[in-house]
């Protein structure tokens, strides 16, 4: 790992310059931004550049994956998820179904433990619900389509969750029930951090919501990676809980202060991906992991948009078109992948043509809803 020194204020003007530009610009020839982002981080340690401390980075990547998962769970409609609560449920049998499969061929075949193979499983098959949802927009999606992408990104992402929590806490059974403890605990102070904010700060704080909300969600992030879940689990339960409390709460979980989080999530999230492509080594993406890569590919996307079509084909009655449209909205795992490839690399020891397997996968998932369904 390369090592970093901030040594002028130019360069990190010169790097802020960069990241909030050129990725955007490339976003004319569908390039998703955090690719290119991710890509110019792998270029930058390389390269004799004056960039920030690896500390003050790794601090801007927390703030965009924090805020990126806290916008994914105010994005939860109770009212929403009830209307297509049997679709919903439909999918997510699919969805366990297809995990338990994959997760016993990767144990078999590969050899390796079932906590590993379950978390490859989750790896190549959950949907990155705060990316999908930031690029809605600019796909061609009507606003029932938009719905069914939505609640099924949004099942996907607490299905995978609650089995990521167990995996990574299964190390023994008083263990798992010490961490669910810890979870529940942490639940009940923010509910509680929440509600006392409605009563005693934010009728004396007008427009302290946004920051109210994102300091919360940050550290409830922090609190779940010292838990040993990653910053993901936390930042979305703050959402989640931000967003039941809407009657009690408006103004924390209303339409403006989940804009506000998003437009900071897209501020943030850029340094997210550069700083993961800074700490990659090259040496991941050799010919071995392309290979592999590139075949989990050309078996698991065809796979996975043929499911979520033929179910929503013979379940919903929708014409080809539309159901091809929905499944290929659903099909980028990008930050899970990122996410769960770390894991295995640093604390399971996977072998380095997987983890580049896996960042392959994660970019050609990624780059499905670009070139199939993106505004032309």
């Amino acid at each position: 790992m390369p090592m970093f020194k901030f040594t002028s204020e130019a360069g990190f003007l010169l790097l802020f310059v960069v990241l909030m530009t050129l990725p955007r610009a490339l976003q004319r020839w569908r390039v998703p931004t955090p690719i290119s982002c991710f890509a110019l981080g792998m270029l930058a340690a390389t390269l004799p550049l004056p960039l920030p401390d690896a500390a003050l980075l790794g601090m801007l990547a927390t703030f965009g994956i924090s805020s990126l998962f806290l916008a994914a769970g105010l994005e939860i409609e109770a009212a929403d998820l009830r209307r297509g609560a049997w679709p919903l449920l439909g999918n997510l049998a699919a969805r366990v179904l297809t995990l338990a499969l994959l997760s016993a061929a990767a144990a078999r075949y590969l050899d390796v433990p079932w906590r590993v193979a379950l978390l490859l499983a989750l790896a190549v098959l959950t949907p990155s619900t705060g990316f999908i949802l930031n690029t809605l927009p600019s796909l061609r999606l009507d606003a029932q389509e938009i719905f069914w992408v939505k609640i099924k990104a949004i099942g996907g992402e607490i299905l995978a969750l609650a089995a990521l929590f167990a995996v990574l806490q299964s190390g023994s059974v008083v263990h798992l029930a010490y961490s669910l403890a810890a979870l529940l605990a942490l639940v009940t102070v923010l509910r509680l951090g929440f509600i006392w904010l409605g009563r005693h700060v934010v009728p004396y704080a007008p427009g302290s919501e946004f920051s109210l909300l994102l300091t919360f969600g940050v550290v409830a992030a922090y609190l779940t990676y010292q838990l040993g879940v990653y910053y993901l689990v936390g930042a979305f339960v703050a959402g989640a809980l931000a967003k039941s409390l809407g009657e009690r709460l408006p103004t924390l979980a209303s339409k403006a202060n989940l804009h506000a989080i998003e437009l900071f999530a897209s501020f943030f999230v850029p340094f997210y991906f550069f700083n993961r492509g800074i700490v990659t080594p090259h040496q991941a993406f050799g010919f071995q992991a392309l290979g592999l890569g590139l075949a989990l590919s050309a078996v698991l996307l065809p796979l996975r948009i043929a499911i979520v079509w033929a179910q929503r084909r013979w379940i919903q009655g929708e014409d080809r078109a539309t159901s091809l449209r929905v499944a290929a909205a659903l099909t980028p795992t990008l930050v899970f992948t990122l996410v769960i490839a770390s894991l295995l690399r640093e604390r399971y020891g996977i072998a380095q043509s997987w983890y580049g397997a896996l960042l392959v996968y994660a970019g050609i998932s990624t780059l499905v809803p670009a070139w199939l369904v993106a505004r032309r």
